[in-house]
Order: C-alpha cells, then sequence, then structure tokens
C-alpha cells in the first residue's frame, strides 16, 4: 500500500548533491545504506504523527467497515459515496455520531494513504450524517463529574492500607490538577516539585499536546490534612518508598510496590469502585468524572473561565463551558429570584 518513491537520473543526483552537501559523512557510508535509515527514522516519525490510542482506534474504524462491505459484497478500497453513506445507515441505531465520526476520518485516512479521493467528502456522505444528527442527536452522554462533596464520599470509602494510601493520592490528584486518566498514569516522579506552596506538576505530554510542548500545573495545599492533594501524595511516596520512576504503580495482592505504571483503565476502575462503595451508581462515573469534577465545582465555587481554562489545559472555550454551564445551573438560577 505505501510504496517506496521511485527517482529517475536527475532526480537522483540532485539528491546526490544535496545530501553532499549538508552532511560530510555520507561520503563514507553506502548511498542506499543511508536512505534506508532515513526512510526507517521517516516511518518512525509517521507513525507517531499520532498517539497508540488513536491509532488502535482507526484500525479497529477501518476493519469494521472492511467486514461491512465484505458481508454484503461491496468494495472497500475504494468505496463509493454510496457504500460509506449505507454503512453510516446501517450503523446509525447502534452507534453514537460521535463514533460515527470517527469511523469517516478512519475511511478517509485510509483513502488518502492508499492515494485515492475520500468518498467522504461527498455530498452523498456528509448529508447522510446531517441527517442521523438532526434524527438520531449528537449529545454525548457524560459521566457525573467528581465535585468536591462526592469525592471525599469516595474517600471516606478507601481501605487503611497502602492500596487506599495510592487510591487517596491518585483521586485527589487527578482531580485538583483536572487530569485525564492517561495523564494520571503517565506521571513520573520527576514530574512533580514539591514547594513551600504546593507541588508544581510538569505535564510533558497528553492528549491535546502529541508533541511534548509540555506545560505546568500548579497543586495547593488544602485546607483540610485528609483531603489535600499534596499530603496525599507526599504520603504515597513515603509509604510505597519511590524515589523515581511511574508515580502511580501497581501492587501485589499482598501490597508490594511493582515497577510497573498503573494502566489508564485502572483509574476508571478505582473511580467506579469507590463510586458504588458510597452508595452510587457506578456506572454514571468515569476516568473522566475527575477532571470534569474539576472544572464543575470550580465553575460552581465562581471561578472565571480563565482560571478554569488554565488549570484544565483547555484551549477550546466551547468545551470549557460545558462544564461551567453545570456549575452554573443553580448558582446563577432565574428560579432562585421568584419567590417560590
Amino acid at each position: 500500500m505505501n510504496q517506496r518513491p521511485e527517482f529517475d537520473d536527475q532526480q537522483s543526483d540532485e539528491l546526490d548533491e544535496l545530501m553532499e552537501q549538508t552532511t560530510r559523512s555520507l561520503r563514507t557510508v553506502p548511498r542506499h545504506a543511508q536512505l534506508a535509515q532515513v526512510a526507517a527514522r521517516t516511518k518512525a516519525y509517521l507513525e507517531q504523527a499520532s498517539s497508540a490510542s488513536t491509532r488502535r482506534a482507526y484500525r479497529s474504524d477501518w476493519e469494521d467497515f472492511t467486514i461491512w462491505c465484505r458481508t454484503q459484497g461491496l468494495q472497500a478500497l475504494p468505496a463509493a459515496p454510496e457504500t460509506v453513506a449505507l454503512y453510516l445507515a446501517a450503523l446509525a441505531e447502534g452507534c453514537r455520531p460521535s463514533t460515527l465520526q470517527r469511523r469517516l476520518v478512519a475511511i478517509s485516512r485510509m483513502h488518502c494513504t492508499a492515494q485515492h479521493e475520500p468518498p467522504t467528502r461527498s455530498i452523498a456522505v456528509q448529508e447522510t450524517m446531517k441527517g442521523i444528527r438532526r434524527v438520531l442527536g449528537s449529545a454525548q452522554t457524560r459521566k457525573q463529574p467528581v465535585v468536591t462533596h462526592i469525592l471525599r464520599q469516595l474517600l471516606d470509602t478507601l481501605p487503611h492500607n497502602l492500596f487506599g494510601t495510592r487510591d487517596r493520592a491518585l483521586l485527589l490528584l487527578g482531580f485538583a490538577a483536572a487530569l485525564r486518566r492517561s495523564e494520571i498514569v503517565a506521571l513520573d516522579v520527576r514530574d512533580l516539585a514539591f514547594t513551600p506552596r504546593g507541588i508544581v506538576l510538569t505535564m510533558r505530554r497528553s492528549k491535546t499536546d502529541q508533541e511534548g510542548v509540555g506545560r505546568t500545573i500548579g497543586i495547593p495545599y488544602g485546607k483540610r490534612n485528609d483531603t489535600c492533594p499534596v499530603l496525599a501524595v507526599q504520603a504515597w511516596l513515603h509509604d510505597a518508598t519511590i524515589k523515581d520512576g511511574p508515580l502511580f504503580r501497581r501492587l501485589s495482592k499482598t501490597a508490594r510496590v511493582l515497577p510497573y505504571r498503573l494502566n489508564d483503565k485502572t483509574v476508571a476502575t478505582i473511580v467506579k469502585r469507590s463510586a458504588a462503595a458510597a452508595g452510587y451508581d457506578a456506572e454514571q462515573f468515569g476516568g473522566h468524572s475527575l477532571r470534569a469534577g474539576l472544572a464543575t465545582q470550580a465553575a460552581m465555587s465562581g471561578a472565571s473561565e480563565r482560571a478554569i481554562m488554565k488549570q484544565t489545559g483547555h484551549r477550546s472555550l466551547e468545551v470549557v463551558r460545558r462544564y461551567i454551564r453545570d456549575g452554573d445551573l443553580f448558582r446563577e438560577n432565574a428560579a432562585n429570584f421568584i419567590d417560590l
């Protein structure tokens, strides 16, 4: 599918001249070997253009499309616009519009890679997708945010052992820093700098920062010792005797600290398990509940959009305003002024 480009004689001469000018080492290394090394690096860079989870999702989406086409006796590559439109209609009742949109991206990328015109650009496909949104709606089912009073209830359910110490630090830090679950498990000890005012957390990479520009987040001391994220993280590092490497790690059944970092799905499991123990419907919560909880609670407490976005790292006002609207439902409610 991805074929190596062919060069004519003139192009090869120009390439040789450019390589000669840029590095003397090429004079002692065979040209084909050097180009092979460059090709290998290029392939590696292309593979890192998107995250591993995104690549897995696209592969899965493309596989789903090709299987559907095969069962229907239709061609997947190149696919006719009508084929894609039929595929969307067939999946509409069982998939969210956001999932269908991601499938379209996967189909488009595969066609572009194979140097075919993406059928997803056609009017037929776009209008079908528009109709699906109008009929079925496009609102996403969001997990319930873990706001402060819920978080305290979750913390009260944790056991008084090393598992509880780890989970307390994870919940409090994830909440205070408004981290995604992937960001929580990616943290290393070197990313934390303890200062008299709290923790300066360095985020070296995130979902919206795949190029690793990085940013810093301030985590202040809490007003209460039992809910202070700084003290909770210090307690975990001390009790687990962790000095470097992954911050949040797996524990054996006997509470022995293992060198392996937690999986991001474990974050969701910890939130759900604690929510269930506190008497909530665990299915209403997930790993994103911590991040959503900080944004919602901050909005409820009157924090500005700028302050919330600085903590969450959101770049879109529209996205962060979803949480602000949730937080303002009762704080700025017209029904408060009608003397019922």
